[in-house]
């Protein structure tokens, strides 16, 4: 009888122990589930990144060919990347509306996105650039297709929206064209939104525009154009954000010989319509630096500021110089009655402006009355002054191709005269007395790179 009981409870306990036994099937996966990738170095990025998280440590890397993060997906590159394109495939990075970048570069270890060829060989266009897509809003009735040939749209209701972090960021030799007017910049954002953190970025040697923005309400500070082909700043389709601390420096011998190279240009879309929200860039303290001489055979290097297509704009506290064929310009009659007119919207105020022709202009402009001479009046009306040459803003060597040095020099007018009154008291904006992008203190420090020496064959 002990021996039945006993037998039982052996039976009772092995039956137990099986049925917690875990199954040799595999747990089922979750299609949705979010997977994380951590690169070694010397890694190739490439394809399509769905449901990712991808880290990207300190190293070097070959972007190959059109990488796109889809909507859920991250790419964290870390301090010291350098990220160079595959020459055969031409690599540029888009980060599609809900996906987001968060390059965290520092001063002393910038991150690198560049040319895959060797130094001596590197020419603009080498790769694409970088495209970032947001959801916040813009003036187009359906959501448009980002130019490049990616074939994919931005825009939406989401000011606020996130699309990452760029700190400490190179962006050189980059800038294709998939088509006619349709180009990959050094760095396009799309429906970006203000939730989005953008400073501290060098775009160098662009075959097209340095910074393209396309609607959205992305705010930057601390952007460095340097040797662009077409266009430094170019703000599109209801772009309403705010920026501070902006660089542009032109290359003499370098510009796209079809399209003419401007610090800005803005429009409110591409055929002048009244469409909301009006594109306003807010912008203050930048420094312009024209060639002041064209070595082109195409004299393609053009305006300060091309303001035109209904747009509106804030420029304040800026110095602008060395511009060859005109500093402001107005190009619609909605453009010049936004700042000339009787409710204006528009304003340029407290800069220091030389241009070596055209200081003033006006083009395609028919509203009555409307001359050169009512914008300059208007501009030195708004505590705007008019430079004879480029000397008399007393920067300290801001023409050097190589070395530049934008800071003001002793008994320069731009150590004081600036304001900050009207949009510029948003929080955003840092309170200064001086014009320009720089009082005393040289924040291009460490991490820019000026050091192109063009060769036989490139730079």
């Amino acid at each position: 009888m002990k021996s039945m009981k006993f037998k039982a409870l052996i039976l009772a306990v092995a039956v137990l122990a099986a049925s917690c036994q875990k199954s040799s099937e595999p747990d089922p996966v979750d299609p949705n589930a979010k997977q994380t990738l951590t690169l070694q170095n010397g890694a190739v990025i490439s394809g399509v990144y769905k449901n990712t998280i991808l880290n990207v440590p300190e190293g070097n890397f070959t972007l190959k060919g059109y990488v796109y993060f889809e909507d859920g997906s991250e790419i964290n590159i870390a301090a010291g990347a350098i990220i160079k394109s595959d020459v055969s495939d031409k690599g540029a990075l888009i980060i599609e509306r809900g996906a987001k970048i968060n390059a965290m570069g520092t001063a002393a270890k910038p991150i690198v996105f560049t040319s895959g060829k060797a130094v001596g060989q590197r020419n603009p266009g080498d790769w694409g650039g970088i495209i970032i897509l947001g959801k916040a809003k813009t003036n187009r009735s359906t959501e448009p297709t980002i130019e490049g040939g990616v074939g994919k749209n931005f825009g939406g209701t989401v000011d606020n929206d996130n699309s990452g972090t760029m700190k400490y960021v190179r962006i050189e030799f980059a800038g294709i064209a998939s088509q006619p007017n349709s180009e990959i910049n050094g760095l396009t954002l799309g429906g970006v939104g203000s939730g989005t953190t953008i400073e501290y970025v060098q775009v160098a040697y662009a075959n097209d525009d340095a910074f393209e923005i396309f609607g959205g309400t992305v705010n930057a500070k601390y952007l460095v154009a340097y040797a662009t082909a077409d266009d430094d700043f170019d703000f599109d389709f209801g772009y309403t954000g705010r920026i501070q601390f902006g660089v542009a420096m032109r290359d003499p011998s370098f510009i796209d010989p079809g399209d003419a190279g401007n610090g800005i240009e803005c429009d409110n879309d591409g055929t002048g319509t009244n469409a909301t929200p009006a594109t306003r860039p807010v912008l203050s303290n930048f420094t312009f630096v024209g060639p002041n001489v064209d070595n082109t055979a195409s004299k393609n290097h053009n305006f300060a500021n091309r303001f035109r297509r209904s747009t509106n704009f804030v420029l304040n506290n800026s110095v602008l110089i060395g511009w060859m064929k005109g500093g402001l310009s107005l190009e619609s009659d909605a453009t010049y009655n936004s700042f000339v007119g009787v409710s204006p919207t528009s304003e340029f105020k407290n800069n220091l402006l030389h241009a070596h022709a055209g200081t003033y202009r006006i083009g395609s402009v028919t509203v009555a009355g409307a001359t050169d001479a009512a914008v300059k009046t208007k501009a030195e009306g708004s505590a705007t002054i008019t430079l004879t040459t480029t000397a008399d803003a007393k920067l300290t060597d801001p023409f050097n191709l190589s070395s530049p040095n934008f800071l003001p020099a002793a008994g320069s007018p731009a150590l004081t005269g600036a304001a900050f009154a009207g949009d510029l008291t948003n929080s955003f904006f840092t309170s200064t007395t001086y014009r320009g992008a720089f009082g005393t203190t040289n924040w291009m420090a460490g991490w820019t790179s000026f050091n192109f020496t063009k060769g036989a064959s490139g730079y």
